[in-house]
């Protein structure tokens, strides 16, 4: 007889069979999950190489979210031509064969989100075996065909447009378009294109065309840059002719008119190392050709004096030096898309000296440099400043110098909040008779009438508290809204006018709508501004519609 309370050998059997299969059925369970794949670094430090490379070109709705799901989105999606594969492939700083480098993959992502006509793009892997991973580089359109009629007031200012043109033609890359434009310096059209693939890589072609009221402009430019920190050389030519009249201003108004024309060239060469340590070189060098005409416009205004007719022919060298070092983030000029700040240094020097030998009928040195450097501050924010100057020198004297500066500042309080301050400082020293600076609400000062105020010596300091929202109208703009002071002064020259010569402050806030699906990405500020320093006839408020690439 078994006792109550004792378990049968054939039982224990039974229930210890059925428990190791229990086990036996979760191990194989686990073992059919997949394994997350490595990271990009992780396949670099094993050596890994880049095996076969997978498109996805998306078109700009994703339909299955029920979100975008509608038929205007439908309507959208059937309209446009997505980009094609090769646009994309081409666009690559890495192919099969490669050995995996997770910075090129990186700096890959920055360029293509930077094209324009890309609303993300995204690179991972999707299978690793025996050493090489496959790759899928997946991206998503914006609207590229910018139709429509459009409006902007700043300053007391209006300026119009209409435009058809479209930066992503049937989803090649290219640009082609047609304008017309009216503001208060001339009105008239515009033609362009651009290819930035034309020979299946990075070189490009850009011409455009235009005819004003007052003149015309024309340029065209052939070049292969330095598209990328590993590009090993760059080349090409360009060449720029236009004829408009330029005016002086005093007080806001127009002192002085006069009619600029000129043609510009250049050739240029240049090679690179490529990446070393962090560290990019680069030297070029050229020649350029500049030739400068000057006349007075009947029935309007002379200036006290015209500049002088001058032609300069120049070989110049040119020396580039970059550190790798950018930051990602979210929320500073745009709202809800990546934004990459350089925060590595940047220094660009070029010399060259013009000579009578190349047709020149002045012979002096001709200069440029420019410095530039970020930097993460306590509390989470980034500074940017950077520095310019230029001028020549002729018989041991410096002249047309044009020094300016910048320092911007961020300071996020959450995700939905940031404190932003700026600086510029701009000079010009024995500057040329018709040389000057602006200052007004087309340039800085949003209280008050465009070009204010001018000078040779130009101050400008802005706060901002930028506000951000989750707000999505209609999956196409993103929301947001800034409170802003400002204070500003140009001075100095003989255009520097008499209305209100000191220190100018206002004070305003505004929306800003960010067109989160379109391919220039442009911010619209509407914003109401209040002058504190107001004199005369200026307006106790000043309403401003205006597009900007930043927040």
């Amino acid at each position: 007889m078994r006792g109550p309370g004792r378990l049968s050998g054939a039982r224990i059997r039974r229930w210890t069979g059925a428990a190791l299969c229990c086990i036996c059925l979760a191990v194989s369970a686990l073992a059919a999950e997949p394994s997350p794949l490595p990271g990009f670094r992780q396949l670099e430090a094993a050596g890994a190489v880049i095996g076969k490379v997978r498109i996805e070109t998306d078109n700009i709705f994703d339909l299955d979210n029920p979100k975008e799901d509608n038929p205007l989105f439908r309507l959208a999606n059937a309209i446009h031509v997505k980009t094609r594969p090769s646009v994309i492939r081409r666009a690559l700083l890495f192919k099969s064969g490669d050995k995996v480098s997770a910075r090129r993959i990186e700096e890959t992502e920055r360029l293509l989100r930077g094209s324009g006509y890309l609303y993300s793009a995204q690179i991972r892997p999707i299978a690793v075996h025996d050493g090489v991973v496959d790759v899928e580089v997946r991206t998503r359109d914006t609207w590229s065909l910018e139709p429509g009629i459009s409006f902007s007031r700043a300053g007391g200012n209006n300026t119009s447009g209409l435009t058809l043109r479209d930066t992503n033609f049937l989803g090649t890359g290219v640009t082609l378009g047609y304008s017309r434009s009216s503001d208060p310096d001339r009105r008239g059209h515009k033609i362009e294109f651009s290819h930035h693939q034309l020979f299946g890589d990075r070189s490009s072609l850009d011409y455009s065309r235009a005819d004003y009221s007052d003149g015309y402009a024309r340029s065209i430019a052939l070049a292969h840059p330095f598209y990328a920190l590993e590009t090993p050389w760059a080349a090409g030519v360009s060449a720029r002719n236009f004829s408009q009249i330029e005016s002086l201003y005093s007080g806001g108004v127009e002192a002085a008119q006069y009619r600029h024309r000129q043609r510009q060239g250049q050739v240029f060469g240049g090679l690179s190392s490529g990446l070393k340590q962090g560290w990019v070189q680069r030297y070029s060098a050229g020649l350029a050709y500049q030739d400068d005409r000057y006349s007075l416009e009947p029935g309007r205004p002379a200036p006290a004096r015209l500049p002088e007719d001058q032609t300069l022919a120049y070989p110049f060298l040119r020396y580039e030096l970059i550190e790798d070092k950018t930051l990602t983030v979210t929320n500073h000029d745009l709202i809800g898309r990546p934004e990459y700040f350089d925060l590595g240094l940047h220094v660009a020097v070029q010399l060259g000296r013009s000579s009578a030998g190349l047709g020149a009928t002045r012979s002096p040195w001709l200069y440029s440099a420019s410095v530039a450097k970020g930097v993460q501050t306590p509390g989470g924010g980034q500074a940017l400043g950077a520095f310019g100057l230029s001028g020549e020198v002729e018989d041991g004297r410096a002249t047309r110098q044009f020094y300016h500066s910048s320092l911007r500042f961020y300071l996020p309080h959450s995700h939905f909040r940031l404190f932003y301050a700026s600086a510029t400082l701009a000079a010009l020293v024995r500057p040329g008779p018709t040389d000057q600076l602006l200052l007004g609400g087309d340039s800085g000062l949003p209280g008050y009438p465009s070009r204010y105020q001018s000078g040779t010596r130009r101050a400008l300091f802005r706060l901002e508290e930028r506000f951000y929202t989750d707000l999505y109208l209609y999956r196409l703009v993103r929301v947001g809204a800034a409170a802003f002071f400002d204070v500003g002064r140009a001075w100095g020259g003989a255009y520097q006018g008499a209305t209100n010569d000191g220190w100018l402050r206002d004070v305003g806030f505004g929306l800003r709508l960010v067109s989160d699906r379109a391919a220039n990405g442009n911010v619209l500020h509407m914003d109401v501004a209040f002058p504190l320093d107001a004199q005369g006839d200026v307006k106790r408020a000043q309403f401003l519609v205006k597009t900007y690439s930043a927040f």
